[in-house]
């Protein structure tokens, strides 16, 4: 144990050389670099970065810190730096540009962050006056309206085609590419009539609280704080004008802004300064939707085998040791996957069966003949990531030498029988209650040989 605490803060200290190195291996000049935020909390409150902030995880009111993770563009982490629990998405980015262009060395590199990371403030300050920096980001949903509004973004040129590159004047030197997803402006306009549709039923419950003969809501705060709840609940706020006053309520549905907003269903704008002969439209589309695979690697970080959390450190040093270790094993477990992926039922090339950058990635015929089927192409049986190392596991290679002579061959071994992926262990019962008024029975004396063994207990000759 004294060795691992040892070892922590040792490899903390190294970090920077990793990072150095892991850089050298997956990032080139005029890359892409993929950079996300995500937070993780704390139980404990003796860490000097833990605070409070924007939870990713959901969890309000707890202590937390925030760490950004940086990605080659096929999403194998290279680096990652801690920041306090309070930290801004976008107060990290010129940290990120720093890291790029002074430690791995980097003249030029294409940066991609989400609208909520690379903001108007952070291309002003900190992108734009840097040599050899180039971005892509997307645009905010008012910034898409205001483009709609002046007629740069016409939605209805999209019913035939799902992208296109315009210009805006509001945009000097830059690049939008203006992209309509059907499947998602199907599901859009399907969530918003079901979330009327239960805000508006809460709402309705409300005034007949206020008109109910008896004990009726009458207090204004009230009404106000419960009509606050239900329309936040699922924010429908705007979309919904509401009267109070002492014991009476009031609502009504804003048709105009609903019309306004059903028509941008679907609708995204990815935003970058990349030149079209350097990166074509759809490829700068690709580019942003990348970022999911730094979104995969939080999972992964989060909810499966690698598990960030708990966090047992309180010193700052400690903590972001802790985080580099995990991200080392990530980095392992993206490289395994890589090369495994013919024997794991995920797809070996994501990219291959997608129709149009913009339309949602489907399984290509080859992944679904061997989910199906179970199996691949030479017969092995398909698993997941974690049942091909439990399968793994219990197989070695033993190098056997014959007796009395130099020659010597190896055999794998198997230790015991593999788990089945598919089946899941027994069910077990629940044990019977025993009866307290029933005397408990002593078990039945076994029978015994001349030399007081009991049968079955002995060893065979």
């Amino acid at each position: 144990m004294a060795g691992a605490e040892a070892a922590l803060p040792l490899l903390g200290r190294r970090q920077a050389a990793v990072e150095t190195r892991l850089a050298g291996r997956h990032l080139r000049e005029g890359s892409l670099v993929l950079y996300d935020l995500s937070s993780s909390w704390f139980e404990g409150r003796c860490c000097p970065l833990a605070a409070r902030g924007y939870s990713r995880d959901g969890k309000r009111g707890t202590l937390q810190v925030v760490f950004g993770l940086l990605c080659s563009a096929e999403g194998c982490p290279v680096a990652v730096e801690v920041f306090e629990g309070n930290t801004v998405d976008s107060k990290t980015v010129a940290a990120q540009v720093e890291k790029l262009r002074e430690r791995f060395g980097l003249s030029r590199v294409v940066l991609v962050g989400d609208r909520g990371m690379l903001t108007d403030a952070r291309i002003r300050e900190d992108l734009s006056g840097v040599p050899g920096l180039e971005w892509i980001t997307a645009l905010r949903s008012t910034e898409i309206r205001r483009l709609v509004r002046t007629g740069t973004v016409q939605p209805s040129l999209f019913e035939e085609r799902d992208l296109a590159e315009v210009r805006a004047p509001e945009f000097p030197g830059e690049r939008l590419v203006v992209c309509r997803n059907p499947r998602v402006a199907a599901g859009r306009r399907r969530t918003r009539k079901d979330l009327l549709a239960v805000t508006e039923a809460g709402l309705a419950r409300l005034r007949a609280a206020t008109l109910r003969e008896r004990a009726p809501l009458r207090s204004e705060r009230a009404i106000i704080e419960r009509a606050t709840r239900i329309l936040d609940r699922h924010r429908m706020r705007k979309h919904f004008e509401i009267e109070t006053g002492p014991g009476r309520f009031a609502f009504r549905r804003r048709v105009d802004r609903i019309a306004e907003e059903a028509p941008l269903d679907g609708f995204y704008v990815v935003r970058t300064n990349v030149p079209a002969d350097d990166l074509p439209a759809p490829r700068v589309v690709a580019a942003y939707k990348r970022l999911s695979s730094v979104e995969t690697a939080f999972r992964s970080l989060k909810t499966f085998s690698l598990r960030v959390r708990p966090i047992h450190h309180w010193r700052a040093d400690r903590v972001r040791a802790h985080f580099f270790l995990r991200i080392l094993a990530y980095h392992l477990e993206w490289h395994l996957r890589r090369r495994l992926a013919p024997l794991l039922f995920q797809e070996e090339d994501p990219e291959a069966a997608r129709e149009s950058v913009v339309a949602p990635a489907v399984r290509s015929p080859k992944t679904r003949a061997k989910t199906a089927a179970r199996k691949t192409e030479e017969g092995f049986p398909l698993h997941s990531f974690d049942t091909l190392f439990q399968n793994l596991r219990t197989i070695s290679r033993v190098t056997v030498r014959i007796a009395d002579t130099e020659h010597t061959f190896d055999q794998n071994h198997r230790t015991h029988p593999p788990p089945a992926p598919s089946l899941r262990p027994p069910r077990r019962l629940p044990e019977p209650v025993a009866d307290r008024n029933r005397t408990p029975q002593l078990p039945p004396t076994p029978r015994t040989t001349r030399d007081s063994t009991p049968l079955g207990s002995g060893t065979s000759d």
